[in-house]
């Protein structure tokens, strides 16, 4: 059995470091292909802009009774018969962990896919290492490198990517602390249980997460038929079924039943579930997680 052992070890070993390799090859391109979208959808990404201590101009509004007399702009103000005080923009510095899942279901592309799900989740997560980058906010990956406040922060953490042999299935969250946000791209197949138990230390901490479901179409619509073999990509068991269609209802019933579990646990936590189908375009991921970033609820 020690044998046993020793050789599925050294399988595992061996299979991590091919797809280390796998993934070092593809990250140049998929950095490329992140800034290509920050460029041509998000444009006019400007941070979660927040009245407070910061040197540039945000809005005038009206003066409230009680406000200091010093913070009145009496140029705008003798405009007209109203008083007005001039907001800056708050410039303190928050912290956006982002992770993508490297296990080996991430692989998986189907036919009518365009891209695989590993892909898709590295791609979005460089994207937002760009935005939030560019915008000023610091930047982490849990297990791979500490908070990065600079303006090449996506390239930086693409460059760490593409050295590490191996990253674990699933990096320890204990540090991550109170105010800042992560944003998770997986399949978030395992058992919702198995993956709220994961998660459960950052709403422990007060920390704010956005996962985003990257799902191939393939996974979500079982359009097989006949006599198919199945097999599991973290495990390598095969499974055959005889008449594939004859468990095709049941199997999106629990597909979905796992969806909506995340789905309603991350809201009542106040977090943000999306999910991305890799038949279509990782920009609508990207918006959303975008809205979902500003709604700081008075965080701040």
């Amino acid at each position: 059995m020690a044998l046993i052992g020793e050789v599925t070890s050294a399988v595992a070993t061996r299979d991590a470091l091919a797809r280390g390799r796998a993934r070092a090859a593809l990250i140049p391109d998929l950095l490329v292909e992140a800034r290509r979208l920050v460029n041509t959808v998000i444009g006019g990404w400007h941070g979660r802009r927040k009245r407070g201590i910061g040197e540039n101009f945000w809005q005038f509004r009206p003066y409230v009774e009680g406000e200091a007399i010093a913070s009145i702009d009496w140029r705008r103000s003798a405009r007209d018969d109203h008083t007005y005080v001039r907001d800056r923009e708050w410039e303190a510095a928050h912290t956006v962990w982002l992770w993508a899942d490297p296990s080996p279901s991430m692989l998986y592309k189907s036919r009518g896919a365009m891209v695989s799900k590993e892909s898709r989740a590295l791609v979005l997560t460089l994207a937002l290492a760009e935005l939030l980058s560019r915008s000023g906010e610091r930047i982490a990956w849990p297990g791979l490198t500490d908070p990065i406040a600079a303006r090449n922060g996506a390239e930086r953490i693409a460059a760490q990517l593409a050295h590490a042999q191996e990253l674990p299935a699933r990096p320890d969250l204990s540090s991550i602390r109170r105010f800042s946000d992560i944003i998770i791209a997986s399949d978030f197949l395992d058992p919702p249980e198995e993956i709220m138990a994961w998660l459960d230390v950052l709403s422990r901490h007060g920390v704010r997460a956005h996962l985003i479901e990257v799902a191939d179409p393939a996974e979500e619509s079982f359009p097989y038929a006949g006599r198919t073999e199945f097999t599991d990509p973290e495990s390598g068991e095969k499974l055959t079924a005889g008449r594939a269609e004859t468990v095709r209802d049941e199997y999106r019933h629990v597909y979905a039943a796992r969806r909506e579990a995340l789905a309603a646990w991350c809201k009542r936590l106040g977090w943000s579930y999306t999910v991305n189908h890799t038949d279509r375009l990782a920009s609508e991921a990207l918006v959303r997680v975008h809205m979902a970033l500003g709604a700081d609820g008075g965080r701040r």
